[in-house]
């Protein structure tokens, strides 16, 4: 990269921090401030790296950053996708897929079988644990998908970056390093595909628990258990869930969670909650 190349970086980061507000990111409006913007602290607190880096990075200053770190910044300044697109080219690096190369639509035929199962929450994720399909069930307990885009509808970005999700599992302490030794041993295959060193990067820059387990380099078999829901509206649920793999040979899984006891009956008061969500977004993207 030019010294050009630098300071173009720089002031593009810059514009964009000072085009945004506290209440653009969630950050309290706080005092009155003497600069447009949020602060560079702000910035390097909501992108979790440290503030003189990334200050020496506005600067122009001779700073590289990985793609994860690009990405995460992106996230932080809530750029578009053309945006991020802009920044990854004046680091000259190319901009890795969000999503595997050639993801299929979900089929019409799954989608039917995803929705006929009403009062079993059930999707399904690709080989990086991206979530493709999905059913009513599944967002009455975990949340609505369709609201998450790109590397937020992954289950490991959901277990480890999205706070919301991380408060819904009772038992997150021992779900997540499970789960991520699961990841690693169903995924050893893919660790020089693009996309998969990105999504590890993007969750080693967001999260410091990630980091730490995925340096433990532990591996295990899939599990069939019980996941404990704290649900806000809900409260105490709980699911055994069973994951299978599908047999057209995409690596693809589905997952279901059965009801116990009462959480059934909590279930079935969730759903007409859901399909009312559901209308109102629609109506709302129609308008």
């Amino acid at each position: 990269m030019s010294a050009r190349n630098f300071r173009e970086l720089g002031n593009f980061l810059r514009a964009r921090r000072e085009s945004l507000l506290p209440q653009d990111v969630g950050l309290p409006l706080g005092e009155r401030r003497r600069t447009p913007g949020l602060r560079r602290e702000e910035v390097a607190q909501l992108a979790k790296v440290g503030t003189a880096w990334y200050t020496w990075l506005e600067q122009g200053r001779e700073v590289k950053a990985s793609a994860g770190v690009l990405l995460t910044l992106a996230d932080a300044l809530r750029m578009t996708e053309t945006e991020c697109a802009h920044l990854f080219a004046l680091s000259g690096r190319m901009m890795p897929q969000r999503l595997p190369v050639n993801e299929p639509p979900l089929e019409a035929a799954l989608q039917r079988m995803l929705d006929d199962l009403s009062f079993q929450p059930a999707y399904i994720t690709n080989k990086r644990w991206d979530i493709v399909g999905w059913n009513n069930a599944a967002c009455a307990v975990f949340g609505d998908y369709s609201r998450l885009e790109g590397d937020d509808r992954n289950l490991l970005s959901m277990l480890f970056a999205n706070q919301a999700h991380r408060e819904l599992l009772v038992d997150w302490a021992e779900i997540a390093p499970a789960a991520l030794a699961i990841f690693r041993a169903e995924t050893a295959h893919c660790v020089n595909e693009a996309h998969f060193a990105t999504l590890i990067d993007r969750l080693n820059v967001k999260s410091e628990t990630f980091r730490q387990l995925w340096a433990r380099q532990e591996v295990l078999s899939q599990l069939t258990n019980i996941k404990r829901i704290h649900h806000p509206i809900a409260d105490a649920m709980s699911f055994e869930y069973h994951s299978f793999l599908l047999s057209d040979g995409s690596a693809r899984r589905l997952t279901v969670y059965s009801p116990q006891e009462v959480s059934r009956d909590k279930l079935q008061a969730l759903l007409p909650v859901q399909r009312l969500n559901n209308i109102m977004r629609l109506e709302k993207e129609h308008k």
